[in-house]
């Protein structure tokens, strides 16, 4: 079974435009040429194989009938062309043939229909390449930027283009768009010209590099797809390579990346990697350059595959990367370059870490445990193997609870933010430390059959009031165990609504390659799901992340949430009567407190930029967008800073707003300040003051 933090099962994703090729160098024009391309025996089977294996494991019983056939072909279409910038009207209609067909073809092994697809796809993606080719050097210069004109930020929704004509002009405002990308990042005529005539050489080189392993991924998934998103095929190469490719934890940087059109987006940062500690890059944040070294060149990687791009990233350790980065806050073209160092991400940094927060909460002083874990892990080969001395998430977490309580703390903070998941027998073990017995979470298979998870020994180790911290990015085992405090009533989940992803992944092996399916669910003891909602915090802060990019519920065809009959379980006082109270207390704080207004201004700034739903392509007009949002940038910091009484800057560089603390890291700490972590000890105090006024009216 497969339950390992979100940044694994988020990564399933990316696979879909791996290749098993690797870079090359760009042939001669008259060297390269597209090659029809063919299933091979492996993969029919492999189809057939997969047919079988969903219909008989997977959570859901979806039956492979003409209307999945037909969500199947609006999958595949929109996994090839998700901006509608290659095929055309007459295409589509010429696909509508397999829309009744493609369920009967895969019960059998026939892949032609989605091979006939893609085949048709490369013709196109090589007529747009060629028509960009043709308008680089000397034509750039014919572009009209005085032209009031624009381009759909989103086309994924737009109609499909009539005829070649049609397209043309798309493609024609997209290069268009590009260079005023380029020269908004001070990028020269003869400069962008240069690396554009690279970067559309380069595709076309890695178009004619196409295998039928590429064909086979992209249509095989659109049908896994179908189930759900954690649900995916790997090609054998993929399928060896996942963890090293994918979550660049060995000597890179710590990110977890997918492809998104031509880009390189992140996905998750790996809580203590390189990149997280740097506290630069962002989840949605996308690639665009990579170099190596302080002096080395950036290489543009728009339109390379995911695979190559990691190979770039990835270097020896203590070695600097630099990223060239459109921030997903930003305006969705101008860059800012971030250097990070490579180093393995260390086990020990990985492990839960304590500090001690004092504070002042009417008129008396407070002291505060506060216990960070970044994920929920066990060594399980040295468990096996019998080490008395085995590191485990909840092993470190008792022992560090035993140093607090010597130290004579009031109450106690877990910091799960960024806390991607990992050993649901962590998870586990972990709740049972704070609770004196009793069950923790069910899970539910395919057939409905309930697992309860119960508190292994009913040790109670800490019975001290405490308080969760939550965000975006707290998922799956960090979701149980938020959700057992919450329904437990054991302590108060503060900050944003979790990830949301409640279901458990197999790996099966195929004849060719490998299948990830989902074949359980899990609900918390009150009966309801985790998956999709996640965990609806008791107190909200203000989120950095935008829901309808990033969690469970942002992918498509996710699992619904639902819930189940209820197991007996034994609360503690109930929280709920206190909450409204908290909440406003809270508010009222933060209205004045600088980082939680800063952050809600940067929020409310880049909800504004989403609501465009297009992008000038004058020149002038552009240009006055972006200094327009670079002024709004100023001055927000600039608030920021008087607040705090430091000196406002006269302009924004790419280092200045990552100085700002900000809960977008794990490696925010209280030893560093962090405001955050602070309000949340200080609405725990609230609590406790609001409990211990009830109890002296009640005697």
């Amino acid at each position: 079974m497969v339950n390992q933090a979100v940044t694994r099962t988020l990564t399933i994703i990316a696979a879909l435009l791996l290749s098993s090729l690797a870079s090359a160098k760009v042939l001669p024009p008259d060297q390269q040429q597209l090659i029809p391309l063919e299933p091979t025996r492996e993969q029919a089977i492999a189809s057939v194989n997969m047919v079988q294996l969903l219909r008989r494991a997977h959570y859901e019983k979806i039956p492979l009938d003409d209307e999945h056939s037909s969500k199947i072909l609006d999958r595949y279409l929109s996994s090839l062309d998700p901006a509608r910038s290659h095929f055309t009207v007459s295409d589509i209609e010429r696909f509508e043939a397999y829309r009744d067909q493609l369920d009967n073809a895969l019960k059998t092994g026939d892949l032609a229909p989605g091979f006939d697809i893609y085949n048709i796809y490369q013709q196109r993606v090589e007529e747009r390449i060629q028509f960009l080719l043709s308008h680089t050097g000397d034509q750039l210069s014919r572009l009209d930027f005085d032209r009031e004109e624009t381009i759909e930020i989103d086309r994924s929704e737009q109609p499909w283009a009539k005829n070649t004509k049609e397209l043309e002009d798309l493609w024609r405002r997209q290069l268009k768009d590009s260079v005023l990308r380029l020269k908004l990042n001070d990028k020269k005529l003869e400069e962008i010209s240069e690396l554009l005539d690279k970067r559309y050489r380069s595709q076309l080189n890695r178009l004619y590099q196409s295998n039928n392993e590429d064909a086979f991924q992209v249509y095989i998934n659109a049908y896994a797809r179908i189930y759900d998103p954690h649900t995916q095929y790997f090609s054998p190469r993929n399928a060896e390579n996942f963890d090293i490719n994918m979550s660049l934890s060995l000597e890179g940087i710590g990110a977890v990346l997918q492809a998104e059109d031509d880009y390189t987006k992140v996905v998750s940062l790996v809580a203590k990697g390189p990149a997280d500690k740097a506290g630069q890059l962002k989840p949605a944040d996308k690639i665009v350059g990579v170099a190596q070294g302080e002096d080395g060149e950036m290489v543009d990687v728009v339109g390379w595959r995911l695979d190559e791009v990691v190979q770039l990233i990835r270097g020896p350790k203590a070695s600097v990367v630099r990223l060239s980065v459109i921030p997903s806050d930003g305006d969705s073209g101008v860059t800012r370059t971030y250097s990070i160092t490579r180093e393995k991400v260390k086990l020990e940094e990985q492990s839960a870490q304590k500090s001690i927060i004092e504070l002042e909460h009417e008129g008396n002083p407070y002291k505060l445990g506060v216990i960070q874990i970044p994920a929920f892990y066990i060594d399980f080969k040295a468990a096996q193997a019998g080490d008395p001395n085995y590191k485990s998430t909840t092993r470190d977490v008792k022992r560090l609870l035993s140093e607090l309580e010597q130290e004579g703390i009031d109450g106690l903070v877990i910091d799960l933010r960024s806390n991607g998941g990992g050993s649901l027998q962590e998870a586990n073990e972990l709740t049972g430390l704070f609770i004196p017995g009793g069950p923790t979470v069910l899970v539910r298979d395919g057939r409905g059959r309930i697992d309860v998870q119960k508190d292994p020994d009913n040790n109670l180790v800490y019975d001290g009031p405490m308080a969760v911290m939550v965000d975006r990015l707290s998922a799956s085992a960090s979701e149980i165990f938020a959700g057992a405090m919450q329904d437990y009533q054991r302590a108060l989940i503060i900050g944003g609504q979790t990830f949301g992803k409640g279901t458990v992944q197999t790996i099966q092996p195929l004849n060719h390659g490998q299948l990830k399916l989902t074949l359980a669910k899990f609900y918390r003891i009150s009966g309801k799901s985790t998956q999709h909602k996640g965990v609806v915090p008791d107190v909200h802060f203000p989120s950095r992340y935008d829901t309808s990019k990033i969690g469970e519920s942002a992918l498509d065809d996710a699992l619904p949430w639902d819930q189940i009959r209820p197991v007996t379980y034994m609360g503690f006082e109930p929280t709920e009567p206190y909450l409204q109270k908290l909440q406003r207390q809270h508010e009222a704080r933060a209205a004045n407190d600088p980082d939680f207004t800063y952050l809600q201004e940067q929020t409310q700034l880049r909800l504004d930029q989403e609501q465009r739903t297009v992008l000038p392509l004058r020149s002038s007009e552009r240009k006055q967008q972006y200094e327009t949002l670079q002024d709004q940038r100023l001055a927000i910091e600039n608030r920021y800073r008087t607040a705090r009484g430091e000196d406002p800057l006269e302009a924004l560089n790419d280092d200045d707003e990552s100085s700002v603390p900000a809960p977008h890291s794990s490696s925010d700490s209280a030893e560093k300040g962090d405001a955050f972590v602070k309000e949340a000890g200080t609405i725990l105090l609230d609590y406790i003051n609001m409990l211990q006024r009830v109890a002296a009216n009640a005697s």
